[in-house]
């Protein structure tokens, strides 16, 4: 059910940004363009990493899984971009405090059940170092949507 959420054009290797706003834009215009989400999701996923950080200090490799509320999604996806250097975010949870992310996970989901389905699965790997390098390692787009689909079907 939820293998649908990977597509090899939201598999991004050794992307490239500055900083977490320009990353962030960048990404959510992919999806856009894609056909993924709205317009508005772009200024939604601000506004929201502003209010709510999704960084994460996972272990092995840091992370941050921004998104957006489903209205602003027309078909659900979930963007992989492995950063070619960290990019700072804010810690989940308001702590204050950054977050070296090297894998982001953007997610444009529309239903809230399948959403949460998502992020716990996710989740479940995030707290595993070596899945999370493993993942973190594959240089190869197929490969890696093949090893997120083990992960959430």
């Amino acid at each position: 059910m939820m293998a649908s959420l990977l597509h090899e054009e939201l598999v991004l290797l050794n992307y490239q940004a500055d900083n977490a706003e320009t990353l962030l834009k960048e990404l959510a215009t992919i999806l856009q363009q894609q056909g993924y989400v709205k317009d508005s999701y772009i200024q939604a996923i601000l506004a929201r990493e502003k209010e709510f950080p999704t960084g994460l200090n996972t272990p092995g490799v840091k992370l941050a899984m921004p998104h957006a509320a489903p209205k602003h999604v027309y078909k659900e996806a979930i963007l992989v971009a492995k950063l070619a250097q960290p990019v700072m975010f804010k810690e989940m949870g308001n702590s204050g405090k950054d977050v070296e992310a090297s894998l982001i996970f953007m997610l444009a989901v529309q239903d809230p059940k399948n959403h949460l389905d998502a992020l716990s699965k996710l989740m479940s790997i995030f707290s595993q170092k070596e899945k999370l390098l493993e993942v973190y390692n594959t240089v190869d787009k197929k490969r890696l949507i093949e090893k997120l689909n083990a992960v959430l079907n």
